[in-house]
């Protein structure tokens, strides 16, 4: 089979080797793949993240020094059943999984792996008892947006969001839009999104932001604030700190993921805010906990998903509870790989290219 692998900081395609299911797996036909940040981020600094894992206990571990052919935002079709794989599953079934692959030595992340291709591959091993129906004629581009929708659905989860916050998204990439989709689709609001870019500011609006900024003009965090404190009430008042004036509670997405941005967010928020930390920064940062002492502000960081909230995921966007459409801004083949890798760091043309190998 062919796959785009990537070797030394850069993506070659070519042949590998085809795949065989073990007891419980599947192989499967890689129909869509969305490229995420992290692949950005494993392309150019391997060897930095997969350090940053290790001491964290991330699972993101791998040799990066060999081969890895990435992707783990994907939706498949089965083309061949092992041996003790579920009688429910058929050949030609469309199927999205939670993205690693259990194996009798352990857990593989696939994306990540040096033994299992991702899929930037025309084939990949899944763990049949992972797999999920992609229902109601589901696209296979958008059942692949499950994955990174789900991140967003995992944050707000995390973050305890109700219908008392005024929200603030801070960084409107595909981390940030599916912030701003999972709590839509709760039905929660106001939800202020905040970005440099046009582009990325007019797909926080189709997402359903009641306000979008440009902070290079306005300080969301004003315009936020406004919306958190009763009509006519000075937010400068000292008097209010004894609790005199009962305002919105604050609730902030760091989506961005730089040094400085939480630095930016404390300074900027409202007293009791609580500060949910989404986009992965690969640097070490710095604050002031004064600030954050000064203001009792709580801040929680979020990975990943869990199980259900990756199938629930897929079943908002099966049913139309979550509209994905505009966010594939891009479809290439496997020889577009690394082309695609390169334009993504453009924030204005892109938001999501999809891999489909087949093509």
């Amino acid at each position: 089979m062919r796959a785009a692998v990537t070797r030394q900081g850069s993506i070659v395609v070519e042949a590998t080797d085809d795949l065989t299911p073990g007891v419980g797996d599947v192989l499967v036909k890689t129909l869509a793949c969305g490229i995420c940040g992290s692949d950005l981020h494993a392309l150019k600094h391997g060897h930095e993240m997969v350090r940053s894992q290790k001491e964290t206990g991330g699972p993101l571990i791998y040799d990066a020094d060999r081969d890895v052919t990435m992707g783990h935002e994907f939706c498949a079709e089965i083309l061949d059943l092992g041996q003790g794989a579920p009688e429910h599953l058929h050949i030609g079934d469309i199927v999205c999984s939670f993205p690693v692959l259990l194996r009798p030595d352990g857990i593989h992340t696939l994306g990540y792996s040096n033994e299992y291709p991702g899929g930037y591959a025309e084939q990949m091993l899944l763990s049949s008892q992972l797999l999920l129906p992609v229902s109601n004629g589901l696209a296979p581009e958008l059942a692949a947006l499950t994955e990174p929708m789900a991140v967003g659905r995992h944050a707000v989860e995390k973050s305890g969001a109700t219908a008392a916050d005024v929200c603030l998204v801070i960084g409107c990439g595909p981390v940030g839009l599916a912030v701003i989709a999972a709590l839509k689709q709760k039905g929660l609001g106001p939800v202020f999104a905040s970005d440099f870019s046009p582009r990325r500011r007019q797909l926080a609006e189709a997402m359903g932001a009641d306000e979008v900024l440009d902070p290079a003009t306005i300080s969301p965090y004003d315009s936020w604030q406004e919306a958190a404190w009763p009509h006519g009430v000075d937010r400068n008042d000292p008097t209010l700190r004894l609790g005199r004036v009962n305002k919105k509670p604050g609730l902030v997405f760091e989506c961005v993921g730089i040094p400085g941005v939480i630095d930016q967010i404390m300074h900027g928020a409202m007293r009791d805010t609580r500060i949910v930390v989404v986009g992965v920064c690969m640097e070490s940062d710095n604050f002031r906990p004064l600030t954050g002492v000064g203001k009792e502000l709580n801040i929680q960081f979020v990975l990943g998903y869990t199980p259900e909230e990756f199938a629930d995921t897929l079943r908002g966007i099966s049913e139309g509870e979550l509209v994905v459409e505009q966010l594939i801004t891009g479809r290439v083949d496997l020889n577009g790989v690394a082309q695609a890798f390169e334009d993504l760091a453009d924030p204005e043309t892109h938001a999501k290219i999809i891999v489909e190998p087949w093509r």
